[in-house]
């Protein structure tokens, strides 16, 4: 069923109607509002990232139904095959693999967000829930994307069928992003709450998830590979849906089955950039003095097939082609956004005043106007590269934008991160959103409608209903208007109130639990008038 993106007031819930525009791409210039296309080229990527969907071309049963292939391997099965999964799409992967797998299954064990059977239930969609009598056991916790008790029996319930399995048994791991709060099983004498105090602090200070699920790892019996060592010496197939900029499968949900390349020295590398290592507890120090003697290592992975299905890689590829499809020149900018979300706002601020300069060249006599788009291009330049974006792809997309001068889509997509100075409420989507609204009110981008958008696939910025927001140039004046001082909400960290006070909540992003979840989608829209 298609996730529907809505646009509704902040007390509604969202409807769970697909958007529906039969209208051709004929009407664009003078059509729909680029609202509307901007909710439906968002559509089209979290459709894209459906797990259902890619758990089915990851796996096959050969015509006797006696092996399972996983891309170019094949696997034995006698009634020997267990599972185990955790991630925010990982209800959808289970209900989607017992339908294939079923008749094999002996036992699972899937940890998933608190409420999401409810969630999937009341939006009608079957497929994202297992059968009456399932096989496997479902824990939900982890509320808020934080670890918590539920989450941490759900842990030592994966951890004890791990344990049990033999040589003759097949494990089927399946993983997606919101993974690591959702596997959480601390080394003793580590207690979860201790754990917990520590991932708040990275995450306030401007950790990345990298650095994060560096120290996760460090303190986890199943991250970092504690689980597939768990599962020895079983042969382990992990089906990953990947919320982590590049892929790495290290990384992703904290690499329970992957061994750890990071060493202690890592980790205290990380907590003295924060400033935390003289506030660490006792026990999270004496976890660390002995991590080094470890006995887990590469050699203790070669019974492991890791396998990524689906990616942001996936749902930008579908969106770019809908945005075609709906008449705009449309160009993947990158897939690994990170980052402060100021200096990202800054960026997209910049690009939109080139691309909108490229879009309408100026007319004005003389030197001036070359000098001004210089300047601008110059500025973007040097923010691209402070920004160190491996994939960026800049030069393409304005050269795309040059060849049309037409309706343009720029997408984008990744995990920036924001530095919490308040105790507001929203999360990293729509405070870019607001950042970025505001760098276009300050940019001359002449005739040209500009919109933003930036929304998180798996329906859910930070601990809100909202999966982000989307904005134009005019959003500055919007506030004002309303006496909305955008400097007093940025500075307590308070997007979402901002965006449920602006124009009763029309700007905020609804689409409910989407069952996926592959970071961050951004698009910026321009379109000459």
């Amino acid at each position: 069923m298609a996730v529907a993106l809505q646009v509704l007031p902040c007390a509604v819930r969202a409807s769970s109607r697909p958007f529906s525009w039969r209208a051709p791409a004929a009407r664009l210039a003078s059509g729909m509002a680029l609202a509307e296309h901007a909710r439906q080229v968002f559509d089209s990527a979290v459709r894209a990232v459906q797990p259902g969907p890619m758990l089915h071309r990851a796996l096959a049963l050969d015509p006797g139904g006696q092996q399972l292939k996983v891309r170019d391997r094949s696997f034995q099965l006698k009634q020997n095959l267990y599972l185990v999964g955790f991630g925010k799409a990982v209800l959808g992967m289970a209900a989607a693999a017992e339908e294939l797998l079923g008749q094999h299954l002996v036992q699972g064990v899937i940890s998933v967000p608190k409420g999401i059977r409810a969630a999937m239930e009341q939006a009608g969609k079957q497929e994202m829930l297992l059968k009456p009598h399932s096989h496997i056991q479902v824990f939900e916790g982890a509320e808020d994307n934080l670890p918590d008790r539920d989450a941490l029996r759900a842990a030592l319930a994966i951890r004890q069928l791990a344990e049990g399995l033999t040589a003759h048994d097949l494990l089927l791991v399946l993983i997606s992003g919101g993974g690591s709060a959702l596997l959480p099983a601390p080394i003793p004498p580590v207690t979860l709450e201790e754990k917990q105090t520590l991932t708040k602090l990275l995450a306030a200070r401007g950790a990345t998830i990298q650095e994060l699920n560096t120290i996760r790892k460090a303190l986890s019996q199943l991250k970092g590979g504690g689980l597939a060592q768990a599962a020895y010496p079983a042969q382990v197939v992990s089906l990953i849906l990947s919320d982590v900029v590049g892929d790495p499968v290290e990384v992703i949900a904290s690499g329970p089955t992957v061994a750890s390349a990071h060493n202690v020295q890592d980790c205290l590398h990380i907590l003295n950039r924060y400033g935390l290592r003289a506030a660490l507890p006792r026990s999270v120090k004496t976890v660390l003095a002995r991590a080094d003697s470890d006995p887990r290592g590469p050699h203790a992975c070669g019974h492991v097939l890791n396998v990524i299905i689906g990616s942001n890689v996936l749902a930008l590829a579908e969106a770019q082609k809908h945005a075609e499809a709906l008449g705009y020149r449309a160009a993947v900018l990158s897939t690994s956004l990170q980052g402060d979300v100021r200096l990202l706002a800054r960026f997209y601020g910049l690009l939109a005043r080139v691309a909108a300069a490229r879009l309408i060249p100026s007319t004005t006599a003389g030197a001036s106007g070359d000098d001004e788009e210089e300047e601008g291009e110059g500025r973007l330049h040097k923010l691209a590269a402070e920004l160190q974006l491996p994939d960026l792809q800049l030069e393409e997309a304005l050269g795309a934008v040059m060849e049309t001068r037409g309706p343009v889509c720029l997408l984008a997509g990744g995990e920036p991160t924001v530095q919490l100075q308040g105790s507001g409420r929203g999360g990293r989507n729509q405070e870019l959103a607001m950042l970025v609204g505001a760098e276009l009110g300050r940019q001359p981008l002449g005739p040209v409608e500009a919109l933003f958008l930036s929304g998180g696939t798996d329906g859910r910025d930070g601990p809100t209903e909202a999966a982000g927001a989307w904005v134009m140039r005019e959003l500055c004046s919007q506030a004002a208007a309303q006496g909305l001082d955008m400097a007093t909400f940025l500075a307590h960290n308070d997007s979402h109130t901002f965006f449920c006070r602006l124009q009763g909540g029309s700007h905020l992003l609804y689409t409910g639990m989407t069952g996926t979840n592959v970071m961050d989608v951004h698009l910026l829209f321009l379109r000459p008038q």
